[in-house]
C-alpha cells in the first residue's frame, strides 16, 4: 500500500472518527446557527436591491450557495467513492452514502430557487439552458446513486456499483461550472471568479459569502451526524449477528 493509502487508513478509523466528530459537531452546529443568522440579516436588511433586478436579487443569497454546495457535495461524494474503491475502507463508503441525500437536497434547492428567480428575469419558470439542464442531470445522478446503493441485498455490492456511478457522473461537475463559457446560454456567467476579481459589489458579496459559509457548516454538521449514525448502526448489526450466531 502506498503512503497516501496508509495515511488515509490511519485517519479513517471509525473509532477515531467518532471521537473527532464528537469534538467538531458542536462547533459545526454553532457555526451553522451563527452564520445563517448573520447571512439572513445581511441578505435581507444590509444589502441593497439590484439596480436592474430590484428586490428579486435577494434570491441569489439562497440560490448561488445552494448551487455551489450541489457541486461541492458531489465532488466529495466522488472523492469518497474513489477512496472506497481504491482502499476498500468502509468509512469512505459511509461518507459518500451520507453525502448523497444532502447534495440532492442542495441541488433541488438550487433548481427551485433558480426557477423562482428565472420567472421575473426570463419570463419563464424553466428553459432548457445548458446550466439548468446540467444541474438537473446532477440531481438525477444523486437520485440514481441513492437508488443504486439500495438496489442490492448485499450492501457491499450496492456501495461498489454506486461508487462507479459517482465517478462516471463526476464529468458533469465541470460541465456545470463551464457551461456558461462553452455555450451561449441565458444563465449569466460567474460574477465571483473573473480575471479582474469578483464582479459583484462588496455589499452583496459579503452576505453571499456568509451564506456559503453557513451552507458549508450545515453540510459538515449533518454529514457528521449521519456518518456517526451509520457507524453505530453497523456496530448494532454486528452485535445482533454475533448474538444470533451464539
Amino acid at each position: 500500500m502506498d503512503a497516501a493509502g496508509k495515511m488515509f487508513l490511519k485517519h479513517a478509523n471509525p473509532q477515531r472518527f467518532l471521537g473527532l466528530s464528537a469534538v467538531v459537531l458542536p462547533w459545526a452546529a454553532g457555526a451553522t446557527v451563527v452564520l445563517v443568522t448573520a447571512g439572513v440579516y445581511l441578505a435581507l436588511f444590509a444589502s441593497p436591491p439590484d439596480y436592474q433586478q430590484g428586490e428579486t436579487v435577494r434570491i441569489m443569497y439562497v440560490h448561488v450557495p445552494a448551487a455551489w454546495m450541489a457541486m461541492f457535495c458531489y465532488s466529495i461524494m466522488a472523492a469518497a467513492s474513489a477512496a472506497m474503491l481504491t482502499w476498500k475502507h468502509p468509512l469512505a463508503a459511509m461518507v459518500a452514502k451520507c453525502t448523497a441525500p444532502i447534495g440532492a437536497s442542495f441541488t433541488f434547492l438550487a433548481l427551485l430557487t433558480g426557477s423562482l428567480w428565472g420567472k421575473p428575469m426570463w419570463d419563464a419558470w424553466w428553459v432548457w439552458d445548458a446550466r439548468l439542464t446540467s444541474v438537473l442531470v446532477l440531481l438525477f445522478l444523486y437520485l440514481g446513486y441513492i437508488a443504486l446503493h439500495n438496489a442490492f441485498d448485499d450492501p457491499g455490492r450496492g456501495s461498489r456499483a454506486a461508487s462507479v456511478l459517482a465517478l462516471v457522473g463526476f464529468v458533469n461537475v465541470p460541465i456545470i461550472k463551464f457551461s456558461v463559457d462553452w455555450w451561449n446560454t441565458l444563465h449569466q456567467p460567474s460574477s465571483m471568479v473573473t480575471a479582474e476579481g469578483p464582479a459583484i459589489h462588496a455589499s452583496m458579496l459579503a452576505p453571499l459569502l456568509v451564506m456559503a459559509g453557513a451552507y458549508t457548516a450545515y453540510y459538515v454538521w449533518v454529514l457528521l451526524l449521519r456518518v456517526r449514525g451509520e457507524i453505530i448502526a453497523v456496530k448494532i448489526r454486528a452485535l445482533q449477528m454475533r448474538q444470533a450466531g451464539g
